[in-house]
């Protein structure tokens, strides 16, 4: 005997629950296999739960647009940070600039980049060296060229939008995402309760095919093992 499973994704349980509203519109309430209860409480929940899943859907494919361009901003940011990183400890090697200068930029003496992987180290290195940069120039320091800072300071702050923005996207995905799965508890009791005055309605149709069928049109999802398929297909082929 083939057996029920519970729908494991928000498609299938949408579609079962659909599968018994729909069910509701089309017979009367004497031939229906659901009592009327039930069927007010799917047709609200199922109002309620295809728009939580559709507002997800929206914040995820926003958020998913977003994040293409957002990663073309990290790169950028990244490349002018680092180079200008490079130059100036290129420039404490000539002796242009005093090592000394190097702690108004937060950096140690040794001629390294730091770890600039992350998006939250741009956002700390990026303040830090524009602020550095500034402050220096003020002291009477000639400015580094070839990146200017102006130039880093562009692409730093295109990127910390679009940082900004990416972080208000994954917090609308999040929530929404929360909300979404906050219901499907209620969705499986429902198609679970539907399912059991379905079967309890049909359970003495014969033959077995033919109540199978008819709990299907409610939504209901069934599953042979697969011993029974190949003794299904062995039948058939006889």
């Amino acid at each position: 005997m083939p057996y029920r499973r519970l729908p494991n994704t928000d498609q299938a349980r949408v579609r079962a629950l659909k599968a018994a509203v729909e069910m509701g519109e089309m017979y009367n309430v004497s031939d229906l296999a659901i009592t009327l209860k039930t069927l007010f409480e799917a047709r609200n929940f199922l109002h309620r739960f295809e728009a939580a899943q559709i507002y997800y859907t929206q914040c995820y494919n926003n958020q998913s647009r977003a994040s293409r361009k957002h990663q073309m901003n990290v790169k950028t940011a990244r490349l002018y940070i680092s180079h200008f990183i490079q130059v100036l400890n290129l420039a404490v090697l000539r002796d242009e600039i005093k090592v000394v200068h190097k702690e108004l930029y937060g950096l140690p003496a040794s001629n390294t980049v730091p770890d600039l992987l992350s998006e939250a180290a741009l956002v700390e290195w990026g303040k830090k060296i524009i602020e550095g940069e500034q402050l220096r120039t003020t002291q009477g320091g000639i400015p580094i060229y070839n990146p200017t800072i102006a130039r880093v300071k562009v692409h730093y702050d295109i990127f910390l939008e679009s940082y900004e923005r990416q972080k208000n996207y994954q917090a609308l995905t999040n929530r929404s995402l929360d909300e979404l799965a906050s219901m499907r508890g209620r969705a499986d009791e429902l198609i679970l309760d539907i399912w059991n005055q379905v079967e309890a309605k049909y359970q003495g149709v014969t033959p077995n095919d033919t109540r199978l069928e008819k709990c299907r049109d409610y939504g209901l999802i069934y599953y042979y093992r697969s011993s029974e398929k190949v003794k299904e297909e062995k039948e058939i082929s006889c």
